[in-house]
C-alpha cells in the first residue's frame, strides 16, 4: 500500500528510525547556553517538550557529499553494535535538520558539484556545503517499547562557533519547533523536558571543561526485552593516526 499523493509506502509508525540530535552548546566556558525548541501540542512524538533540534535519518542522506567528515574516533563509536555505513547519513541528517528547523547552518563555502534533493535546496542556496568535523558523538538512546513512535538517537554536541551563520537568526527555520531560545544550561531543567534529555544534559554539564571527545558513550539500549545501560569505546585503537 502507498501513499496515492506521493506514491510512497507508509512509514512504519512501529518500525525504530535512525536518528540524529544536535546539541548545539554556545559561551561554553563562560555563560553555556544549549538550543532549544518547543514540538508542537499535536505532534505525535513528545508534544509540548522542549528539546533539541534532530530527526530522522533519511534514505537520501547517504547520498550527500560533506565537505568534512566526522572525527574519526566519533566514526569508530557510531559503528559499535551499528551498521558502519550509518555512520555517514547520520553526520549529514545533523546538518540537515539542524538547518531545517532552525535555519543554522553547519558547513563551509562551496559550489555543489550536482544538483541537491529537494530537501537541501534551500541548503545549497546560501551557497554552503554541509560539513561534519564539528559534531561530537557524546549519547545514544533508543525509545522504549510502547511509545508511538521509536527511534534509535544519536546525540551530537557542537560548539556554537562551528555554525556558520548568525546565532541568533533563526528566521529561515521550520515551523516543526517553536519559541527557539538560547537557553542558559543551569537553567534548562525550568523546562517541560523529556526524560532523556534531562540525562543528556547531566552528561554536557560533566563536560563543560572537556572539548575532546568523551571516553566512552552513553548508550541507553531500550530494547523490548530490558533496558541496558553500556558504553561505547570505538573499535579502533589508533584513531589520530591518519
Amino acid at each position: 500500500m502507498t501513499d496515492a499523493a506521493t506514491n510512497t509506502p507508509p512509514v512504519d509508525k512501529t518500525a525504530i528510525r535512525n536518528a540524529a540530535t544536535v546539541i548545539v552548546l554556545r559561551d561554553r566556558t563562560s555563560d553555556p547556553h544549549i538550543l532549544m525548541g518547543q514540538r508542537g501540542a499535536k505532534a505525535a512524538f513528545m508534544p509540548n517538550k522542549f528539546v533539541f533540534p534532530g530527526g530522522a535519518v533519511d534514505a537520501a542522506d547517504a547520498d550527500i557529499l560533506l565537505a568534512t567528515s566526522l572525527p574519526k574516533v566519533c566514526e569508530a563509536r557510531l559503528s559499535e553494535q551499528s551498521d558502519p555505513a550509518l555512520a555517514h547519513p547520520l553526520a549529514v541528517a545533523a546538518v540537515r535538520e539542524l538547518w531545517e528547523e532552525t535555519g543554522l547552518i553547519l558547513g563551509q563555502q562551496g559550489t555543489w558539484d550536482t544538483p541537491p534533493p529537494a530537501d537541501w535546496h534551500s541548503f545549497a542556496a546560501t551557497g554552503h556545503l554541509p560539513a561534519a568535523h564539528g559534531l561530537q558523538f557524546v549519547f545514544r538512546a533508543i525509545t522504549p517499547p510502547g511509545r508511538p513512535r521509536r527511534f534509535d538517537a544519536r546525540f551530537f554536541l557542537l560548539d556554537a562557533a562551528a555554525i556558520a551563520t548568525d546565532l541568533d537568526d533563526f528566521s529561515e527555520a521550520c515551523d516543526e519547533l517553536s519559541h527557539l531560545q538560547w537557553v542558559p544550561l543551569a537553567k534548562a531543567r525550568e523546562f517541560d523536558l523529556p526524560f532523556i534529555t534531562e540525562v543528556v544534559l547531566a552528561e554536557i554539564e560533566g563536560r563543560l571543561e572537556t572539548p575532546e571527545p568523551p571516553a566512552s558513550v552513553p548508550f541507553f539500549n531500550n530494547n523490548d526485552e530490558a533496558t541496558h545501560f553500556l558504553h561505547l569505546r570505538g573499535h579502533a585503537p589508533d584513531w589520530d593516526r591518519d
